[in-house]
């Protein structure tokens, strides 16, 4: 059997690359259902792009390296796209973008553009002993109990990296990159929660309030969510893609900068109330029950002098704390790193010291901010591939 190009990944990458690349293009899964990452992202409504992509929201050791394709192919080239289909969608929050409906109506559109193109998805596949030759490349497929030698000049791989294992997450583009020599980039989980010992955090699981974390050179202003095994929530898990094991995190639960002053309007009206009393309707009342002995929060509002206050606010605006690891790719939204984009050409997503063999999506060490930029990512690497193509 003879093609043009193997697409080995049929996730929203493979399939934005099968979708527009020409010739005879065959895109293979070991999965039973194509896009199931798309599928059941963003609580099943899928977060597919951001209003505000821009190269600045994307961690590389080459940060750089991603502005060619971005640009090329943009947030509004998919929402073009999208509205094409008369898919249905609206803004969340810091510009994301959700499927007012169904993640389903997005995989829907890939396999349709798929199937426009001619392009062959075969799922339940896997592929073995693949091998550089004259005419290209040529690979053993296995569909069951059934092989089949294939020829092709053209290699994509778009399998994705290691996160959400359950999934069918696997190191395979970084065992194809192993095998021809290419680089890649140290390999962690990223958008995941924070782990802390002992279960520090369990008597606090369920409450969420507005936070600014700090992690690293990164620091975000959204939700926190205190969990039985530690800290989640959109901050945490965008501050996690900065951090290193064994670095400090800083917590700021009044990134506002507004408690000191309702404290001290409170003093003036409920000074006889206990500080904890008043200092629970500002703040969720089992987090100040938490903090009461580690803030030493005793005795009633008009004794505390401005000084004290202070304090107390300064402590909220800086906590700081030292995870014992994350949850890792269990949960891990992506995975950070991945092939070194210096042996990538940024324009097309060909390797440089290998020929017709390209790497897209999250292989490669091009990792965005939590909010539809690794969608965008996808779309715009896998779109940059198909025109090279």
């Amino acid at each position: 059997m003879k093609i043009d190009t193997l697409i080995i990944g049929a996730g929203a990458a493979g399939l934005m690359c099968a979708a527009h690349a020409p010739g005879h293009v065959l895109i293979v899964d070991h999965a039973k259902k194509p896009g199931e990452k798309v599928r059941i992202s963003g609580g099943g409504r899928c977060n597919f792009t951001n209003m505000y992509c821009e190269a600045h929201a994307f961690l590389s050791q080459n940060p750089h390296f991603a502005k060619s394709a971005l640009a090329r192919y943009t947030q509004w080239d998919f929402v073009e796209l999208v509205d094409s289909y008369g898919i249905k969608w609206h803004e969340k929050t810091l510009g994301q973008l959700f499927c007012d409906v169904s993640a389903k109506d997005i995989v829907a559109m890939l396999l349709d553009l798929c199937a426009k193109n001619d392009a062959e998805v075969r799922l339940e596949t896997s592929v073995k002993a693949i091998e550089q030759n004259d005419g290209g490349y040529s690979a053993t497929l296995v569909t069951g109990s059934t092989q089949t030698r294939l020829s092709f000049k053209n290699l994509v791989i778009a399998t994705g990296g290691k996160s959400i294992p359950k999934m069918g997450a696997t190191g395979f583009a970084y065992d194809v990159a192993h095998q021809f020599s290419i680089p890649v980039t140290d390999i962690r989980p990223a958008l995941v929660p924070f782990t802390f010992p002992e279960n520090r955090f369990t008597p606090l699981a369920g409450v969420a309030l507005p936070s600014r974390v700090t992690a690293g050179a990164g620091q975000f202003d959204e939700a926190m969510l205190f969990t039985h095994r530690g800290l989640s929530g959109p901050a945490v898990l965008q501050a996690s893609s900065y951090w290193v094991e064994g670095d400090v995190i800083t917590l700021n639960i009044d990134p506002a900068n507004t408690l000191m002053q309702a404290l001290r309007d409170k003093r003036q009206t409920s000074g006889r109330k206990n500080l904890t009393t008043e200092l629970a309707t500002l703040l969720p009342g089992r987090l100040v029950e938490f903090l009461t002995d580690e803030l030493a929060l005793n005795g009633n509002l008009a004794d505390q002098s401005d000084a004290r206050l202070r304090q107390i606010c300064e402590a909220l605006q800086n906590w700081q704390l030292t995870p014992n690891g994350t949850e890792g790719y269990r949960t891990a939204e992506v995975t950070l790193g991945g092939i070194d984009t210096n042996t990538l050409s940024s324009k097309t997503m060909e390797c440089k010291t290998v020929p017709g063999l390209y790497f897209i999506g999250e292989a490669v060490d091009v990792t965005g901010w939590l909010g539809g930029y690794n969608f965008q990512w996808a779309w715009a690497s896998g779109m940059a591939c198909a025109r090279s193509l």
